[in-house]
């Protein structure tokens, strides 16, 4: 038996194919602050990562509407990321998730306290 194909039915599952990529919804998180250039984007990530594995990362959330790269006709040249219509709705769900990490947080201190 053939499963079905849920991308665009179940929004658990589309949700979770469209933010594939371990830095996908931090990435999101430093763009709802505002638009922001490549390099400080990089700056800005917890750990290190590489210049290919962002480029990928963003060209994905790009492909999938999210995010809005604007290239500017200067020189040098300058490029900003910044979220796009549905990208902005995401707001909310990075203020649960945060709000969400905070208490797990809370929760991870309390259980360390355990004997």
């Amino acid at each position: 038996m053939l499963k079905k194909e849920l991308f665009g039915i179940c929004p658990y599952v589309t949700s979770q194919k469209v933010l594939t990529g371990k830095w996908s919804i931090y990435i999101l998180y430093l763009l709802s602050k505002g638009p922001i250039r490549f390099n400080e984007l990089q700056r800005n990530m917890p750990e290190e990562i590489t210049h290919t594995t962002l480029s990928r990362q963003l060209k994905t959330l790009e492909k999938e509407g999210l995010i809005l790269r604007m290239e500017y006709s200067q020189i040098p040249p300058k490029v900003e990321y910044t979220l796009s219509g549905i990208g902005v709705k995401f707001q909310k769900v990075l203020d649960a998730l945060g709000e969400w990490g905070e208490e797990y947080i809370e929760y991870i201190k309390l259980s360390e306290n355990k004997p």
